[in-house]
């Protein structure tokens, strides 16, 4: 009996078979609308300037804030997540949702870090033209943000793509879909045997992964958002403390799940520090550091900084209300 969890074969990614509407997508706006939700809940507070908001102002601002988000993440995993140089030398396809074949498959393939950086720009931006309160509204929407992040990470699992590294875990999932690993490496022998599967006459198998995709929305998404809601949020000591807050805890929630997910094909180790025979698919020492994580460890940074700043100037100075100004 196998030890392990096959891919249910009754999941698609398209909504409906032929026609070009997919999980993915459809995730995205669920967590657009929660995140949307979440931030008129919290502008009910009438001792936020912010709360004078309409709604019309507030779709607004995030119609371009998701547009940012989108840019970014596409450009982010066109460039540095790419290792093919196919986007560079064809960037017309960085934003082109067809394949060779013309038909629909959307944007495959975003970014988180770079859709930090593309909806914060784009975000900063707009309520600077609007005379909006950046901090103060910046504390509101990113205090919103995890608990929809998490429907994008079940979009991924549906995808069946980001999958985590090869285990003998009992709640391994085999993704249909995944790399195929050589049945010459040690690791693979006995994990392939403690799981049941046979590898005879074969050079490379597929074997259980990590759902990291879940991993993922459980640490960056439910756990992130209740300790910023109900933690965190009525705590707030100075504006801007969200921001810096949400900045460090995705840092540690993602540092973490990287050690269960796999890196994409051709970054491997940024740095690699414990066993040389660590391919970027084995789960095996805790040195080797990927790209997603130095790039949480940068993000971690930042975030300190801006609850250290942010609280000097809190101190320095009163707070002043800039909407409507």
């Amino acid at each position: 009996m196998p030890l392990f969890i096959n891919f249910p074969e009754w999941i698609s990614p398209e909504i409906i078979p032929g026609l070009p509407f997919r999980w993915y997508g459809l995730m995205y706006l669920v967590a657009f609308a929660i995140a949307y939700g979440l931030t008129i809940i919290q502008l009910r507070d009438e001792r936020l300037s912010v709360s004078r908001l309409t709604s019309d102002d507030v779709v607004n601002l995030f119609f371009w804030t998701i547009i940012g988000l989108l840019i970014g993440s596409r450009l982010f995993a066109t460039t540095i997540y790419d290792t093919t140089g196919r986007y560079m030398r064809q960037p017309w396809l960085i934003f082109w949702p067809f394949d060779e074949n013309m038909n629909f498959v959307g944007l495959q393939g975003m970014s988180y870090h770079g859709g930090l950086v593309g909806s914060v720009v784009a975000f900063v931006v707009y309520c600077r033209v609007k005379k909006i309160d950046v901090l103060e509204m910046g504390d509101v929407v990113i205090t919103a943000v995890p608990l929809g992040y998490t429907f994008g990470r079940l979009g991924n699992f549906i995808n069946g793509e980001l999958y985590g590294r090869i285990t003998s875990a009992w709640y391994g999932v085999l993704f249909p879909h995944a790399e195929r690993v050589p049945t010459s490496h040690p690791a693979v022998q006995r994990i392939a045997d403690e799981v049941g599967i046979s590898i005879s006459g074969q050079s490379l198998v597929n074997l259980p992964r990590h759902p990291s995709q879940l991993y993922e929305a459980f640490l960056e998404g439910v756990l992130l958002w209740a300790i910023m809601w109900f933690i965190l949020r009525p705590r707030k000591p100075f504006r801007g403390f969200m921001i810096g807050a949400y900045l460090v805890g995705y840092s540690i929630a993602r540092f973490i799940a990287e050690y269960f997910r796999a890196p994409d094909p051709g970054l491997d180790f940024i740095i690699q520090l414990g066993p040389t025979d660590n391919p970027r698919w084995l789960l095996l020492s805790p040195w080797n550091i990927t790209t997603g994580q130095i790039l949480s460890l940068i993000m971690a940074l930042a975030g300190v900084v801006v609850l250290l700043v942010m609280r000097a100037m809190a101190r320095r100075t009163p707070r002043v209300e800039t909407f409507g100004e």
